[in-house]
């Protein structure tokens, strides 16, 4: 991702060494961001752990901020392994806009991989968004594609400290399915999934086998997609800053 390139930019902050800070919800996320030139967090899906480990890092050595991981669908058109480039982050009164363009050409290659790329906004919230009610909702309220729970913290701490800011996130659960509790109540505070408790929960409670794996299927549709985006984060590949 071409944070800082465009036009006027000067040679200095094309080779800017800095990383780019990446802000994940899950492990499973910052596996697949980390590498040279990033600088990963994951806030195990805790909006609280999330600003506690943003308080702790000194905002002059990021050269830029990214929130990179799966999101919840609102746009009932969306499917699970779909791609939100974020246009703007909304959370309650407070709207952010994400700086990044996206070129026709970049669409169309990552259309040859059947990934479907979309502009639009992201709806940031500090709770799960779990049921199909409550996604049509905040789809109503706000209009946003899709809905996350790390995007806004982190468009805001860009703000804060006056650093560009981006936001790509696959879709996980679509509009018209509901996230199994299970699945909500089973990651760990690294961000990890527990499997043990995910077996003890279909112990108890069989008839959510179901459920549990049609969002099995589509998480992990979501995670090859996100892995399909991993290149966009090291720049080159189309997606440039625009003025916030």
């Amino acid at each position: 991702m071409n944070l800082g390139a465009g036009d006027g930019v000067t040679a200095d902050r094309l080779v800017d060494p800095r990383p780019v800070l990446i802000v994940t919800g899950l492990v499973q996320e910052a596996r697949i961001a980390a590498g040279p030139g990033m600088f990963v967090i994951c806030s195990s899906s805790d909006p609280r752990q999330l600003r506690a480990l943003l308080a702790t890092l000194d905002s002059s050595t990021f050269r830029g901020v990214i929130s990179f991981g799966v999101a919840g669908g609102l746009d009932p058109a969306l499917k699970s392994g779909d791609v939100v480039v974020a246009t703007e982050v909304l959370a309650g009164d407070a709207r952010w806009l994400a700086g990044l363009s996206l070129s026709d050409e970049l669409i169309a290659s990552i259309a040859l991989r059947r990934r479907r790329v979309v502009r639009g906004g992201l709806a940031g919230v500090e709770q799960v968004i779990a049921a199909r009610a409550c996604k049509a909702a905040l789809r109503l309220e706000t209009g946003a594609a899709a809905v996350d729970m790390e995007s806004h913290i982190a468009a805001a701490y860009a703000a804060e400290f006056e650093l560009p800011f981006a936001a790509l996130r696959v879709i996980s659960d679509p509009a018209g399915r509901a996230l199994p509790a299970l699945a909500r109540m089973a990651i760990k505070p690294n961000g990890d999934i527990d499997l043990r408790k995910v077996l003890r929960g279909l112990a108890r409670n069989p008839l959510t086998l179901r459920s549990l794996v049609s969002t099995g299927l589509d998480f992990n549709r979501a995670l090859r997609s996100l892995r399909g985006c991993r290149g966009l984060l090291l720049g080159g590949e189309g997606l440039v800053t625009a003025d916030l």
